[in-house]
């Protein structure tokens, strides 16, 4: 997919009529459009997407559609919905009456692509340059912090279920990169074992057998691992088997593992502890009722009573870390876009 330019794009004369007819008092997304010109242009993405290939759809439309889908909290086909049946959102994206849109499946791509290289951050960036130029955010005024959680993508799993799942991903990810370099390692138990992902519940059966012997299987494979497969020490999994089995186990006079329990002091705390295998940054936190694995996003926006509140930036942290502790990174971010207030609010923790 390449990109098709869209500056300078004229909505068609018909929307326009249409639109205000039907919106007469406007809309969320007619006032992106009046008052912005849009959030961006296709320019702004060049470096997504390659030169070459077929012409594809609009980057800058695609974007200005998960900001309107963010803002109306629509499903991605309740947004590629509103593309194809929604007069305001055709006036917004500079689109034809008669365009049938696009398949919602794409906005997911949109998201990945959005998430490498800090591309979120510098499309907020040209945003509020649009937005600082017409006065609707200012340098030196009031802002304020405040945060949300943010579930990871992992299912909840308790201690054993992680050890459990931690071995059975590094297996995996051994047998994709050396297929032939296990063979004489793994048994028929280990197949049992580590065969399928690990669902064992809150009570599972013989915990203390499967403890024991889950603590013998991953010590055997990562020394293996050290000792017969040094190029394959710096996988990922394994990497994450190393920490998880570091975590829940230590060794006893007779160097066997032993489960650490917490009445022992033996466990991290929450801040540090790893939750799964497959996103070691998550972390669980709990505030008041609400507990989570995941992150934290503080969202900082303007509170001047005299301009409407206009976010002005988004910082993600593992989930401990309160707002307070996020704040000289936020101010950074400000201090970059010219956008350091005279107040600033943020909750203590």
């Amino acid at each position: 997919m390449c990109v098709r330019s869209r500056t300078g794009c004229v909505i068609p004369e018909l929307t326009v009529r249409v639109a205000r007819a039907s919106n007469p008092k406007g809309t969320t997304a007619i006032a992106i459009r009046d008052h912005l010109n849009g959030l961006w242009s296709d320019e702004d993405f060049e470096e997504w997407y390659p030169r070459d290939g077929k012409p594809g759809l609009s980057p800058a439309q695609l974007a200005t559609v998960s900001v309107l889908q963010f803002l109306l909290e629509l499903s991605d086909r309740q947004a590629a919905e509103s593309v194809r049946n929604r007069i305001d959102f055709k006036y917004a994206l500079g689109m034809e009456l008669e365009d049938p849109g696009f398949h919602h499946s794409v906005l997911a791509d949109v998201r990945e692509r959005l998430a490498e290289e800090g591309r979120a951050d510098k499309l907020l960036d040209l945003a509020l340059e649009k937005i600082r130029a017409i006065g609707l955010v200012r340098e030196r005024g009031r802002q304020r912090t405040d945060s949300t959680h943010v579930l990871a993508a992992v299912r909840d799993l308790t201690r054993l279920e992680l050890v459990t799942e931690a071995m059975r991903a590094a297996l995996e990810e051994l047998a994709r990169r050396a297929p032939h370099e296990l063979v004489g390692l793994v048994t028929e138990d280990w197949g049992k074992r580590y065969g399928r992902a690990a669902r064992l519940g809150r009570n599972p059966s013989k915990p203390k057998t499967r403890i024991k012997d889950t603590g013998e299987d991953i010590r055997l494979l990562l020394r293996y691992v050290h000792r017969y497969l040094p190029d394959l020490r710096d996988g990922e999994q394994v990497q994450a088997l190393r920490q998880i089995f570091v975590q829940n186990y230590c060794t006893d006079a007779q160097d066997r593992p032993k489960w650490r329990e917490a009445a022992d002091a033996g466990l991290p705390p929450s801040a540090v502890a790893i939750v799964s295998p497959y996103d070691l940054s998550a972390r669980y936190a709990r505030r008041g009722e609400t507990r989570w694995k995941g992150f934290l996003a503080h969202v900082t926006e303007t509170c001047d009573p005299d301009t409407p509140s206009v976010i002005t930036d988004v910082t993600t942290t593992k989930a401990a870390v309160h707002d307070t502790k996020a704040l000289p990174g936020i101010l950074a971010n400000l201090d970059h876009r010219n956008l350091l207030s005279k107040e600033h609010f943020v909750d203590g923790g």
